[in-house]
């Protein structure tokens, strides 16, 4: 026999939040098609991480990111 949504549902609202948030990252995981994506991703990330440590890419304060984000979009 199979639980319903309705019935999964009822059942993981009520554990903790740190089980709660390992759940969804697993079932966000399941849901990439494209296996090559998260190493895209992750070759991505180390590759900016190189640049900032290296000073290569100027770092902006975050109030001034979010200045500039906020003058861009309205």
């Amino acid at each position: 026999m199979s639980a319903t949504v309705e019935e999964l549902e009822a059942g993981v609202l009520g554990l903790p939040a740190v089980q709660r948030a390992r759940l969804v990252e697993k079932l966000i995981a399941s849901l990439d098609v494209e296996p090559n994506v998260e190493n895209a991703w992750a070759e991505e990330v180390e590759r900016r991480q190189r640049e900032i440590e290296s000073g290569t890419v100027p770092l902006l304060p975050g109030a001034e990111t979010l200045s500039r984000l906020r003058a861009e979009f309205q």
